[in-house]
């Protein structure tokens, strides 16, 4: 739930609202680390301290921070492969269609309809992981009317490739629905947070004889992180968050079949 209201936020609040975490981090342990009355406590837990025992906590991070970012950005990638998959499904139905000698103008008429639910209905939908019943009927009679028989009369080869193209229009409608519904795991986001503040911690009490070293250290590392989870947040989710993709793909689509209709 945190998780997906963080991820709907804009840009520049999502890159804020890290940043007021790491700084409240940052700040609390460099005042624990400094005030008189907590500081004894603080060196009697880290002095003997040296780097390299808390080399396995970065080295986890460092691991779990590419898993998330390698699989926000396949997501990404998977879904402007769908999108452009379903745009040159469109586009195919509508170009058999017209290759063809006999009347296929029902077919083009369905073809556009289904087009338009695609774009007015199902994709701001898809924001909160739900699929258009309007789209999915305009998809059932597009399939409908390609599937009669008396399109057999173009030849059935012909009549075979329009029936595949309008097949692979649903396959690709089904792998965008999923990729839209799949929910961000949030254990791997709290595990990542977690793992970063063990190794903001360990950066800290490494430091802890130079506290303007620990400052500095610290900033960066939490500079770091900030730049690095906002980018990967900005990925997370493909068809919603402030760099959802757009139908512009289909849009096109629509606006060549539109011209070419007859």
């Amino acid at each position: 739930m945190i998780l997906g209201l963080w991820l709907d936020l804009p840009v520049w609040l999502i890159f804020t609202t890290l940043a007021g975490v790491f700084a409240a981090a940052t700040g609390l342990f460099v005042l624990l680390s400094n005030l008189r009355w907590t500081r004894p406590a603080v060196l009697f837990v880290g002095t003997g301290v040296i780097p390299a025992y808390f080399t396995a906590i970065s080295v986890l991070l460092a691991l779990l921070t590419g898993f998330v970012a390698n699989d926000a950005w396949e997501r990404q990638r998977q879904a402007a492969r769908v999108v452009q998959n379903e745009r040159s499904n469109l586009l195919a139905v509508h170009d058999l269609s017209l290759a063809t000698v006999s009347d296929m103008r029902e077919i083009r008429t369905a073809l556009v309809a289904y087009a338009d639910a695609l774009i007015t209905d199902e994709w701001p939908k898809m924001t909160d992981g739900l699929s258009s019943l309007e789209a999915g009927a305009a998809l059932g009679r597009l399939m409908a009317v390609a599937a009669d028989p008396k399109h057999d009369v173009a030849g059935q080869s012909a009549h075979a490739l329009l029936l595949d193209a309008v097949m692979n229009l649903r396959t690709a409608r089904g792998e965008r629905l999923g990729l839209s519904d799949a929910q961000g795991d949030q254990s791997k986001w709290l595990t990542l947070m977690v793992l970063a503040g063990l190794t903001l911690v360990s950066i800290g009490l490494v430091h802890l004889e130079r506290p303007m070293a620990q400052v500095t250290t610290l900033t960066l590392f939490s500079v770091a992180m900030v730049t690095t989870l906002g980018v990967i947040a900005l990925h997370e989710r493909p068809f919603d968050g402030p760099m959802a993709m757009s139908p512009t793909p289909i849009e096109r689509a629509k606006a060549v079949m539109l011209e070419g209709r007859g």
